[in-house]
């Protein structure tokens, strides 16, 4: 067992991989990710993140962490969300590149040496994960997921069709994010807003190797909404372009019913005067809400809380470790 040398040109590795209730596959997550750090030959430090999971993880984490000085954890106080526990990850890490990989195994660790062995050729700041296939999805989750990137891509200006935060970063690129003010935070799309020198890698979808997703149709929904309303102001033109497109159909109503009234064809039009209010009505509700999620951002940005607040952690001061 060697630690690195401030001396040694050799780079440092980290590896940040956020878990929630992922107790039952983490033990092979270590596993697997440490076989593929070794075939690149640098030091490297895994730092698994448990977001508050009910379950074993942290357990886990601390079992694994006491056993093998490469393994770190961190347990954040509460359950901030992904995007909360890459940040905290990324804050915590030590290496001169940072890979991103999920716990569940989807992204398969195999690919990290390749993403390595690109970033070592230099002249790379972010090798990026690519979907080849998105694996067992619904064809309804696949829709609504394409629609998000679509949505997303008109009006935010960053294509994410494919991507994933299966991510491998130059340490110049962790910094940066880092010191990014934004609280609520979008890591995929910051990572491709930034942009740098990007390369590559596509990877199939594996199947989860234990427990569920904890990605139902509501929290995807939530994600998504949320995700649009960080990087992009479209609904709020949406709701502009509506206003405009009522404002030209009552131009043309108002010819018409003068028209009618002139020439003494005017009739009764109860049915369409009701219609007419409950369709201005809806708009009307549907644009105070898209203001005041807009008005709820910005008052979620002011008050400054932290991202993320860390409860424990174990073997963070152990940094850079590789078996020979």
């Amino acid at each position: 067992m060697h630690y690195i040398d401030i001396m040694n040109d050799m780079p440092t590795i980290s590896v940040i991989v956020p878990a929630y209730n992922e107790g039952a596959v983490l033990s092979e997550a270590a596993v697997r990710i440490e076989d593929s750090m070794q075939q690149t030959g640098c030091f490297y430090e895994i730092i698994f993140i448990d977001d508050g999971s009910t379950d074993d993880t942290w357990t886990q984490i601390m079992a694994i962490a006491e056993s093998n000085p490469c393994v770190a954890g961190i347990k954040l106080s509460k359950n901030f969300g992904k995007e909360g526990a890459i940040l905290a990850g990324l804050s915590s890490a030590s290496g001169d590149a940072v890979v991103l990989i999920d716990c569940d195994l989807q992204h398969p660790p195999s690919v990290i040496s390749e993403m390595c062995r690109i970033w070592l050729q230099g002249n790379v700041d972010i090798v990026e994960g690519i979907k080849e296939t998105r694996g067992n999805e619904s064809k309804v989750y696949k829709f609504f997921a394409n629609l998000f990137y679509r949505i997303i891509g008109l009006f935010g200006g960053v294509q994410l069709k494919h991507s994933s935060d299966f991510q491998f970063l130059d340490r110049r690129i962790v910094n940066i994010i880092i010191k990014l003010p934004e609280r609520q935070r979008f890591f995929r799309a910051l990572s491709s807003w930034i942009g740098f020198n990007k390369k590559k890698v596509t990877f199939c979808v594996e199947p989860r190797r234990g427990g569920q997703s904890k990605w139902n149709f509501y929290k995807s929904a939530k994600y998504a909404l949320t995700n649009i309303t960080s990087f992009s102001t479209a609904p709020m033109q949406i709701v502009t372009l509506f206003g405009f497109v009522f404002f030209g159909a009552s131009i043309v109503l108002g010819i018409h019913t003068i028209y009618a009234y002139v020439n003494h064809k005017a009739v009764e039009g109860f049915t369409t005067v009701i219609l007419l209010l409950l369709i201005i009505g809806a708009m009307l509700m549907i644009s105070l809400g898209v203001l005041g999620l807009y008005i709820a951002k910005i008052y979620e940005e002011i008050k400054g809380r932290p991202q993320f607040l860390i409860e424990n952690s174990i073997n963070l001061k152990t940094k850079g470790v590789t078996k020979q």
